[in-house]
């Protein structure tokens, strides 16, 4: 009895201990390159991807099942690889995709109310103007911003922006947002946007003076002009080539921008005016604030880590340029591309 007794307990706490570890299965969604995610007013996660010719969505009630994909439409020579890719904000009046080709048009899709996604929309004025493919899109009630990396002279690129008031039905006069007094900005760093009220904000990696440091600009009447322009973090990158690493923008509760970047080899996070942390190794990194705590995720050594707001690091397996986005309170989804296949995990925090 006494034996019986002695193996029975440490297999019981085990499994206890075991099932408060376990996290939601893991799910491939498609096969595809470049996932872009974006939640909606209702908690719906609404998921797009490239493959070929193609823009392909899903939705997802729950984060751990995704309806089968739709085609949105085909897009001749569109760019899913090398953080290039779709990209999907939620707006008050239903979802709003922009895509760019390999000549550097940029176009946008509307999902009506119907379910059926509107003929593509050219952004840029300039023809073939977004030759690097380097766009970000960001939706706040009906008002969404699209940002991207514009051709400047025979060398060189510029950070230019258009916005909707439509929800993405309709586009503005392309506005040039940031012209670097060197050359250019960093060539092939994909810049961030985020809407929230009348304020936008943009990240870019800027090129100053041989650094390849994160910058973040302002607008506070709706992106019609940006007035301030700043550096995040206190240190700098001298580098003669380019990272190809854009980092991760996000809002917490206060209203504040927080930033998630890669200098070298190491992750740093910094508000604006801060002093940078480092919070780990790697690169292709992204932020989410939840419930006014930071979640952060990037690549590191192939594997896709996600980091809780304890600090407390979770490998999701091989993979890179993950994503994430808050499902609630207590979890994130993170998607990310493996082997040219979308997966999709939940965690929770």
């Amino acid at each position: 009895m006494k034996i019986v007794t002695i193996f029975f307990i440490p297999v019981f706490f085990f499994l206890i201990i075991a099932a408060k570890k376990k996290e939601p299965d893991e799910v491939v969604v498609a096969h595809g390159r470049m996932p872009n995610i974006t939640k909606d007013k209702n908690n719906n996660i609404h998921l797009v991807y490239g493959t070929g010719d193609s823009i392909m969505y899903a939705v997802s009630k729950n984060g751990t099942s995704f309806t089968s994909p739709t085609l949105i439409g085909v897009l001749p020579g569109v760019f899913a690889s090398a953080m290039r890719g779709p990209q999907i904000a939620a707006a008050d009046n239903g979802v709003v995709v922009t895509a760019c080709t390999q000549k550097g048009n940029i176009y946008s899709y509307k999902k009506e109310a119907s379910g059926k996604w509107t003929k593509a929309i050219k952004v840029n004025e300039v023809d073939e103007n977004a030759k690097e493919a380097l766009i970000g899109l960001s939706a706040d009630g009906m008002k969404a911003y699209t940002v991207w990396l514009g051709v400047r002279g025979a060398k060189g690129q510029n950070v230019y922006g258009a916005k909707s008031l439509d929800g993405g039905k309709t586009w503005s006069k392309n506005i040039l947002v940031y012209e670097s007094p060197d050359s250019s900005v960093c060539e092939c760093c994909k810049p961030s946007v985020l809407v929230k009220g009348n304020n936008v904000y943009v990240m870019f990696r800027n090129w100053l003076n041989g650094s390849r440091d994160l910058y973040l600009a302002k607008s506070s009447n709706g992106g019609n002009s940006f007035n301030q322009v700043q550096k995040l973090g206190n240190g700098t990158w001298k580098l003669k080539g380019c990272p190809m690493d854009g980092g991760g923008l996000a809002i917490n509760n206060t209203g504040t921008p927080e930033t998630v970047w890669r200098r070298e080899g190491k992750i740093f996070a910094s508000s604006p005016g801060e002093p940078e942390k480092e919070i780990g190794e790697g690169k292709g990194c992204t932020i989410e604030t939840v419930n006014g705590k930071k979640v952060y995720a990037w690549g590191e050594n192939g594997n896709v880590i996600v980091m809780k707001p304890q600090g407390i690091k979770k490998d999701l397996g091989k993979g890179s340029l993950p994503l994430i986005k808050a499902l609630n309170n207590e979890h994130v989804i993170c998607v990310w591309e493996n082997d040219q296949q979308i997966h999709a995990s939940v965690v929770e925090l």
